[in-house]
């Protein structure tokens, strides 16, 4: 099989074909074993046999697409092409998901942890492999200038609300007796929380201009939710009839 074959099967070919498919299915079945014993503290030797499988799924398929990476930009020069693929973000993240089960990381408590968080990187694959994930990702680049300008307004509301009811809200819980926003992080959180009408209930004002601003900062954090949630949802209804069109045209 030469390399245009192999680019097509595992870049998605263009015109569906069904062996572009079934990789695709294939790679993201990988991906839901890969993932399997990070749902469980204890590794049994399924869970171990699982982990070397998928892992080896994963070589192969980083080695493909490092393989045929010039065919995927041809603008640029082969040599350039293959040296600067391994530093592309979803190639950083296939070798990050891929190395915590080579053995090149120690067994110890804390760099354990470090490889399970490690492989939690797997389940950013599907970006690759999920077609309906891959239009989402094209939606919030689309979107990107007004989803930034939401973060901006609402990280500026979080931190003002915070900064104000750090300084105003100097009352002890009746439960606890202790000063409710003792550090600016926890002002932090509570307007984090507030803003985004979560309000675990942990961290509270109680007097009543403290009251008085949880109460605005709820309302404003609807307004706030609802406005890069409409656009994301607009932008990609829009994506899927353009590629429905593009599906009927194709065919």
């Amino acid at each position: 099989m030469d390399r245009k074959a192999i680019y097509k099967i595992i870049e998605r070919d263009d015109s569906g074909s069904n062996i572009s498919k079934i990789y695709d299915y294939f790679m993201m079945l990988m991906v839901v074993i890969s993932i399997v014993p990070l749902l469980f503290k204890e590794q049994t030797r399924l869970f171990i046999i699982f982990d070397q499988v998928s892992v080896v799924a994963f070589i192969i398929d980083y080695l493909l697409r490092w393989f045929t990476t010039d065919l995927k930009h041809p603008s640029r020069k082969p040599l350039l092409a293959f040296v600067a693929y391994p530093f592309s973000l979803m190639a950083i993240i296939d070798m990050l998901s891929i190395l915590p089960s080579l053995g090149i990381l120690n067994r110890g408590m804390k760099v354990f942890r470090i490889v399970r968080l490690l492989k939690l990187g797997r389940v950013f694959r599907f970006l690759r492999y999920s077609k309906r994930i891959e239009i989402l990702v094209r939606v919030i680049k689309k979107e990107r200038h007004v989803l930034l300008t939401v973060l901006g307004i609402a990280t500026f509301y979080i931190f003002a609300t915070a900064l104000l009811m750090f300084n105003v809200e100097l009352n002890k819980a009746s439960d606890s007796g202790v000063i409710v926003f003792d550090t600016f992080f926890d002002a932090l959180y509570w307007a984090t929380t507030t803003l985004t009408t979560v309000g675990y209930g942990d961290v509270y004002p109680v007097s009543d201009f403290g009251r008085a601003v949880s109460m605005l900062s709820s309302l404003f954090g609807v307004a706030v939710i609802a406005l890069p949630s409409g656009v994301i949802t607009a932008s990609y209804l829009e994506e899927l009839r353009k590629n429905k069109k593009e599906d009927e045209y194709d065919n």
